[in-house]
């Protein structure tokens, strides 16, 4: 009986110490300092060096802005339409300086500017050349990543510039059921430094959340629950070792038992 009790505590203490931590698997397990929490409301996208800009500018008479609409250059015409049917236009890189070179005016200062200063400056250049051009500016490179416990974790690229935290994760195939709904982290960097905002998905006032929409290269971890931390560790080598162990205990029973 002694033996027995002695193999089972065995038994008790590698199946707890093979258990895995929090420590050993959660990410971004420091809480941010204090300035580094994310509180304020969201703003309108700034663009920056590497942003990726698409122009199309259009007039009553086509012909006066058909210079500042660049075609993408492909040696198949076919690759020269989207899967929409539509011409697609060239995209304009911001370089290190914050600059782009835009047909006709040359090179411009856009680095700093959001959707609406950058529409109304190129409007205005423009209107020198062309009557009443309209001009619509889309970012081509809005990105997001999602990492943790979700179905499909990865980085998006986002067609349209708005996209709430649930699109997002619905994107990565919603969240597996190891993940902690109520304790999503968002990072983001604003002005240079990464801020820290965590959003309980299980409550309704999470469609308040500053943060509910996301902004470029915004990063959304969904940390593991504890069932998944405790299982993180246990592999087909503890399955064999315990069941090892309980095949010894069973014939030192038996034998105990005959004599």
């Amino acid at each position: 009986m002694k033996t027995r009790n002695f193999v089972l505590q065995l038994i008790a203490i590698l199946v707890f110490t093979s258990c895995g931590s929090r420590k050993d698997i959660v990410y971004f397990q420091d809480e941010p300092i204090e300035d580094g929490v994310l509180v304020s409301e969201p703003k309108p996208i700034i663009y920056k060096p590497d942003d990726i800009l698409t122009i199309n500018v259009s007039a009553l008479d086509p012909d006066t802005v058909k210079p500042f609409n660049l075609m993408v250059v492909s040696n198949n015409d076919t690759n020269l339409l989207n899967a929409g049917g539509r011409q697609q236009f060239q995209s304009y890189l911001i370089d290190y300086d914050g600059n782009i070179d835009f047909p006709v005016l040359g090179k411009l200062k856009v680095a700093g500017l959001n959707r609406t200063e950058l529409t109304a400056m190129l409007v205005k250049k423009i209107s020198e050349y062309a009557n009443n051009p309209i001009v619509n500016v889309r970012l081509s490179n809005f990105t997001i990543t999602i990492l943790g416990e979700v179905r499909n974790p990865g980085t998006f690229t986002i067609q349209d510039e708005r996209i709430t935290v649930l699109e997002a994760l619905g994107l990565a195939d919603d969240l597996t059921i190891f993940g902690k709904r109520k304790n999503v982290l968002l990072i983001r960097e604003v002005d240079g430094k990464k801020k820290f905002a965590k959003i309980d998905l299980t409550s309704v006032n999470a469609v308040n959340s500053p943060v509910y929409y996301l902004q470029q290269n915004d990063v959304i971890y969904v940390e593991p629950n504890n069932a998944k931390i405790r299982a993180s560790s246990y592999n087909q080598n503890n399955s064999v070792l315990i069941s090892a162990i309980g095949t010894l205990t069973t014939i030192i029973a038996v034998f105990l038992v005959r004599n």
